[in-house]
């Protein structure tokens, strides 16, 4: 072969490499688009997916009907549920939302510490209602719970009823509170709560633009989550470097009786 012929298949040779590693220069590009326009996509849809969980309680329709608060409920628009005497030196105000297993720990845990107080007139409990379960795990569990317990309200048996509520609180996907059957049921479980103008009221959804209300007030407050917990307006739950314990809230609310 002449050093002429070996010389062009050196270039065709030279010139097929050439070739290749461009084809391979265009296929990383390519891939790397692709990818890029995967990666962006995916980022859209999480912003968007975040952006209706933040707001996902914002847009609730809080005018369902006259807004109808329950008997007896005080404080700014009549949000609070009042439980203990009036002139107790110490309040505790409790943000709440009957779907959370969270509220159904501090329940458990401090109820009979919180009733104790109250019924010694040196603590006095008001109850704000929340609905943000239903928000964020769907369905209108909490809402409707939420106005039941306002009902029980209007016969003088909230607390009684918002015990039995969280002593039979289902799973958190679990949303057996939107049935009103169910709600009327537990209610069977206070002494002469179930009657015919209770269940009227949990079946017309009596107090739901109250409930709604009370959750636009929670979301305004800025609080982290249910429950929320406030001594004489300071916040003395949810601190892991010095938990709260049954015994330091009786302690705390004694020596403010003291005082």
């Amino acid at each position: 072969m002449s050093e002429k012929n070996r010389e062009g298949k050196r270039a065709a040779r030279d010139r097929l490499a050439e070739e290749r590693e461009r084809q391979k220069s265009r296929d990383k590009q390519r891939r790397v688009l692709i990818v890029s326009a995967a990666v962006v996509g995916v980022l859209a849809l999480a912003a968007v997916v975040g952006l209706v969980a933040a707001n996902s309680g914002d847009d609730k329709d809080t005018s369902g009907g006259p807004l109808s608060a329950p008997k007896g409920a005080n404080g700014e628009d009549q949000l609070s549920i009042p439980v203990g005497k009036a002139s107790a030196k110490s309040t505790l105000t409790i943000w709440e939302d009957f779907r959370c297993p969270a509220c159904k720990q501090f329940e458990d845990t401090y109820r009979k510490t919180i009733h104790e107080l109250a019924d010694k007139g040196q603590l006095k409990v008001e109850y704000h209602l929340a609905t943000i379960i239903d928000g964020n795990m769907g369905g209108s569990g909490s809402l409707r719970a939420a106005n039941a317990a306002a009902c029980a309200q209007d016969d003088g048996k909230f607390t009684e009823y918002h015990d039995v509520l969280y002593e039979n609180q289902p799973a958190e996907t679990d949303d057996a509170f939107s049935k009103n059957s169910k709600l009327i049921d537990l209610a069977g479980k206070v002494d002469g709560l179930v009657t015919d103008p209770f269940k009227k009221c949990v079946d017309d959804g009596k107090h739901d633009s109250w409930a709604n209300k009370s959750n636009k007030a929670f979301q305004d407050a800025g609080l982290q989550g249910t429950p929320s917990v406030l001594l004489d307006g300071k916040n003395i739950f949810g601190d892991q470097k010095n938990p709260l314990t049954p015994a330091k809230l009786k302690a705390k609310v004694e020596a403010a009786n003291r005082g």
